[in-house]
């Protein structure tokens, strides 16, 4: 299977279990939170609603 280079993370605290990922593509931000057997995964909103959005570097 072909490595998808899609998400970046950006920060990771308590040994993986919470993660901010970057879309590379468009620039969302996701939250990512694991415990146990469960996980989830939303993006991040600022104050009026809207998703947090990173500028897209291209390559």
């Amino acid at each position: 299977m072909a490595k998808n280079n899609r998400f970046e993370k950006v920060y990771s605290q308590g040994l993986g279990s919470t993660e901010i990922l970057v879309d590379k593509e468009t620039g969302v931000n996701y939250l990512f939170h694991a415990s146990g057997y469960a996980g989830g995964l939303t993006p991040l909103l600022d104050r009026e609603g809207k998703p947090i959005v990173t500028p897209v570097i291209s390559e």
